[in-house]
């Protein structure tokens, strides 16, 4: 009859500690596509921001229609971007054609001073904050969902319902570059 119980108590112990790792998995895949979630949201909002931005700003910047269309461009790469590779390539891209076109409207002293542009960049400024810290947030769930799913024994139950190891959004290349500043 001892034996009975242990065997009972070891199986209901396996049996426990299997619901928590399984559901301790689904709770941070969850976490993960829910951070995923939270840049697509700050994503369609800056992608919503840019086409304000370039008509406001293309009657004024009538000798930068190549500029202004390769911001649509990029814009439009993004908005059909799909998954973290690919969106972190386009957006990339997208950020490189708004940093040039907010340094050419520099050169453009009545749109520096045009109230609806000033709004748009302190928008689009500010959604680059809450992106930034998407992205944080988001590579921060990946890494908890990551290391359960690849430590011992959790990734046994990981692999046997399936859950797998996610990509993190990494910064692009040109993105890594330090910037050249020169002050003479």
């Amino acid at each position: 009859m001892d034996t009975t119980w242990i065997v009972i108590g070891i199986v209901v112990v396996v049996g426990l500690w299997l619901a928590m790792t399984y559901n301790r998995l689904v709770s941070l895949r969850n976490q993960a596509r829910n951070a995923w979630s939270q840049i697509d949201v700050q994503l369609k909002r800056r992608h919503d921001l840019i086409p304000n931005l370039v008509e406001v700003v293309k009657d004024a910047m009538g000798y930068e229609q190549e500029t202004l269309r390769q911001v649509v461009e990029a814009r439009n790469s993004a908005v059909n971007a799909k998954g973290p590779a690919e969106v972190g390539v386009a957006e990339a891209a997208l950020t490189a054609a708004t940093t040039k076109l907010f340094a050419l409207m520099e050169n453009y002293p009545q749109l520096k001073a045009n109230d609806n542009v000033m709004q748009l960049q302190e928008e689009l400024t500010t959604t680059e904050n809450k992106i930034s810290f998407a992205r944080q947030f988001y590579n921060d769930s990946i890494m908890g969902l990551n290391n359960m799913v690849q430590s011992f024994p959790a990734n046994m139950i990981a692999g046997m319902f399936g859950f797998a190891v996610m990509p993190h959004l990494d910064i692009p290349d040109a993105e890594r570059a330090v910037p050249k500043v020169d002050l003479r």
